[in-house]
């Protein structure tokens, strides 16, 4: 039987002119009873395509007893049963590396805005606000203290933005990095509350939800700021929402949260945090770069049996 490839969810425009011209993929989101469609012809698809949105469950894989590899759009697999997938020996690629720079600049971004007030203020000028008087004096980046959830990929990018503002950087991750120039904090607790800034970039998943939990968020302390550029799992949201409206931390910039997209309602009034649509990767380059490296996996698995990024 010639290989098959389904897409799960829908990608880049032109990737999936691609997958169709080039490997005939077939388009689950196409389907009206995609699980009727599976049960039927889940059989025939030795290759799956998803995101790290979309991802591949338990039932999904359950359903595609021929599959042999999933290649994936994005740098986290949370959303991806790695567990069924190593049992039934499914080869599964990511797209590392390709994204670092660009989460990297959101999470700057991010402490840049939500330190300094550059949202809150543009909204200040908006309303009317100057005419009555100064903005309030915000915080200082430079030179502050910089704790990094999570010294992957894109941690140590992020960490590297920091040396340019003269901050001096700790981590936290389950063991210290190997050669990293950085200070380890045995705990996260430790590290929140030592850091001015802590950033979040560790893994999502299920060793890793709420792990900045309302002990964290309470060791970070009113002069502290939370930044995540992970996932929405990693950070109890209820505590952290209770935390901004009683300023209990200084502020807040997120790019993820726990249930996209839907974000806490209690958020939209408050000017000590910053909300984005998950954007960390959002730039053309990047995601043209991360459909590439998606196509070559393909490729290379249809080919050879290998993927170029192999995360199990």
């Amino acid at each position: 039987m010639n290989p098959r490839v389904l897409q799960n969810g829908r990608l880049l425009p032109a990737m999936e002119k691609v997958l169709v011209d080039e490997f005939a993929a077939h388009r689950l989101a196409d389907e009206p009873d995609r699980a009727a469609f599976l049960a039927a012809h889940g059989g025939e698809f030795t290759a799956l395509v998803t995101s790290a949105r979309f991802g591949a469950d338990a039932a999904m894989l359950a359903a595609m007893p021929a599959l042999e590899a999933i290649c994936s759009f994005g740098v986290g697999y949370d959303t991806i049963d790695i567990d069924a997938a190593r049992r039934r020996g499914i080869a599964v690629s990511n797209t590392p590396d390709v994204l670092n720079d660009c989460v990297a600049d959101i999470a700057f971004g991010l402490l840049i805005d939500v330190a300094r007030g550059l949202s809150a203020s543009d909204r200040f000028v908006r309303r009317g606000d100057w005419l009555k008087g100064a903005f309030p004096l915000q915080t200082r980046v430079s030179g502050k203290r910089l704790g990094i959830l999570g010294l992957g990929r894109i941690g140590q990018v992020i960490a590297k933005r920091a040396a340019g503002f003269d901050m001096e950087v700790r981590y936290h991750n389950r063991r210290p990095v190997a050669g990293a120039p950085y200070a380890y904090e045995a705990t996260l607790d430790g590290l929140a509350q030592w850091s001015d800034f802590l950033v979040v970039a560790s893994a999502g998943g299920s060793e890793t939800r709420h792990l900045v939990s309302a002990d964290v968020i309470a060791a970070l302390g009113p002069d502290g700021y939370l930044i995540n550029i992970a996932r929405g799992s990693v950070i109890d949201e209820a505590a952290l929402v209770d935390a901004l409206a009683n300023k209990r931390i200084a502020g807040a910039g997120l790019d993820v949260f726990e249930d996209e997209p839907k974000v806490p309602a209690a958020l939209f009034a408050l000017d000590n945090v910053v909300l984005l649509p998950h954007i960390g990767s959002g730039t053309r380059e990047t995601r043209q770069a991360m459909a590439d490296l998606t196509l070559a996996n393909l490729r290379s698995f249809l080919a050879h049996g290998t993927l170029l990024t192999a995360v199990a």
